[in-house]
């Protein structure tokens, strides 16, 4: 595809790339060995407009999984990877959000630790480090580099993921948010551009209608309902999701986290407009896609005029760039801050000792990252198998943490994550060699049902000891 860029297109890139570079030089020279809040979490001090494009830049890092749903299946894309999520985001900002912002940490892992001591601490953070560590994004994001200077796989994963690396060094959260408020403009810029230009030159639902399968305009898209209804159960990962939790430690207070997360649903009902209907205008006048998955980019190269379709693809960059600086970070700060830093003994060692174990976690988890990006599995298939193990992993433990009345035992809480993983580890492997899962189930349901059911006995059990004026202690 590169051949078909011109000169002017690559100059929008280097723009691009060139302000990125001005975010590291600024943060480098303003650099300051702070407190871990004011590292990690900004200190706590980021506004209601750097709370939502951080969030709303975060979550769309699989713009291009998205722009291969929407090619087959038509605005049944909005009910599978829009309105699932916006359920789930609204029930974050209802009852977790405030919870969140109150608690005293700075990390999914000390919650944990705050709640269920120092096990559960260690094996959450293992599960975050394992679902964080951003190989598929960096993949997407290389993809889109190398397509447009014809670079190398290698070279263009190496390139972008040192290129976020660059500014999180010294800035940590504060350029995160920086870089979120950057991207958020190019994410809506460059769709906002695409979808007028669509609507302008080939006209609008007449068009869509007249060169379109009539189940794309079908709730489901002519799938079976169960593979749409799936979702609002994968959904429910957003309920332990880093990047979320991030933002609300992150928060000036309570108030920003919960208003902000409302703020982002309408953004990202905005968006998802936007990519829904560039995804079925690629279907009407690219039919024949061997590779849906670069519906987007193919159509941008076929209809767009020279800087513009620079600037969309500049636009695509930035989404997915923007999730793997959130997904780094968390990860550095996961393998730098609640494991070597705790390891090595914790508080006793001071925040500078903290910040610096995070820093060199930016360079281990960035080498992991390239390393996953080029294993040869596909983006969806690390979707799919890391977010099966890590969702039941988290879910309930996190969420019970909140609140004193649905806390677990420390054992039990241990428990669940362990047993969670290792029942959809084990669903995996089951389908290895071309056969089905298990008793045909996706791997998170059983998993789930491991996690809550272990709950409930825990929780039935301490009831049962308080009811018979015999309080079990937590153990």
């Amino acid at each position: 595809m590169s051949g078909t860029f011109t000169t002017l297109d690559r100059l929008v890139l280097l723009a691009y790339v060139v302000a990125l570079a001005g975010l590291a030089v600024q943060r480098t020279l303003r650099r300051k060995d702070g407190d871990a809040a004011d590292y990690l979490v900004a200190a706590r001090a980021i506004t209601l407009p750097g709370f939502v494009a951080n969030l709303v830049a975060t979550w769309y890092g699989g713009v291009l999984g998205v722009g291969e749903y929407a090619y087959r299946y038509g605005v049944s894309n909005w009910l599978v990877f829009g309105v699932p999520y916006y359920v789930a985001a609204l029930l974050f900002a209802l009852f977790v959000a405030p919870r969140a912002r109150r608690a005293q940490v700075l990390t999914i892992p000390e919650q944990l630790r705050a709640a269920y001591g120092p096990t559960a601490s260690w094996l959450g953070a293992v599960v975050v480090l394992a679902v964080t560590v951003p190989g598929a994004y960096v993949l997407m994001a290389g993809t889109i580099v190398g397509e447009i200077l014809g670079l190398p796989a290698l070279v263009a994963v190496v390139g972008v993921t040192l290129l976020s690396c660059s500014y999180l060094l010294f800035g940590g959260m504060r350029a995160v948010v920086t870089a979120d408020r950057f991207y958020c403009i190019l994410m809506y810029g460059s769709f906002g551009l695409m979808v007028v230009h669509l609507v302008t030159h080939f006209g609008g639902l007449d068009f869509l209608r007249a060169h379109l399968p009539a189940e794309q305009f079908t709730w489901n898209g002519g799938r079976p309902v169960q593979a749409v209804l799936v979702w609002y159960v994968i959904a429910l990962a957003t309920l332990v999701e880093p990047a979320f939790y991030e933002a609300c430690f992150s928060a000036r207070d309570q108030r920003t986290a919960r208003r902000g997360i409302l703020i982002s649903i309408c953004f990202w009902a905005v968006f998802d407009f936007m990519t829904t209907t560039t995804g079925m205008y690629a279907r009407a006048l690219l039919p024949n896609l061997e590779d849906p998955t670069r519906a987007f980019p193919l159509l941008a190269e076929q209809v767009l005029p020279t800087a513009v379709r620079g600037l969309f693809f500049v636009g695509l960059l930035a989404t997915v760039m923007s999730t793997v600086d959130s997904y780094i970070f968390i990860s550095a700060q996961t393998f730098g801050r609640d494991l070597v830093w705790r390891l090595r003994g914790g508080g006793a060692l001071g925040d500078a000792d903290s910040n610096r174990w995070t820093r060199i976690g930016l360079l281990v988890v960035a080498g992991l990252a390239v390393a996953i990006a080029l294993s040869g599995l596909t983006v969806i298939e690390l979707w799919h198998h890391l977010g099966s193990i890590g969702t039941p992993a988290l879910v309930v433990p996190m969420l019970a943490s909140f609140d004193p009345r649905l806390r677990l035992s420390p054992r039990i809480a241990s428990l669940t994550i362990v047993a969670a993983a290792a029942v959809a580890a084990a669903w995996l492997l089951s389908a290895r060699g071309g056969g089905g899962y298990w008793l045909g189930l996706e791997p998170i349901f059983p998993a789930l049902a491991v996690s809550i059911g272990l709950a409930a006995v825990d929780i039935a059990r301490r009831r049962r000891a308080a009811g018979a004026g015999n309080p079990t202690p937590l153990r």
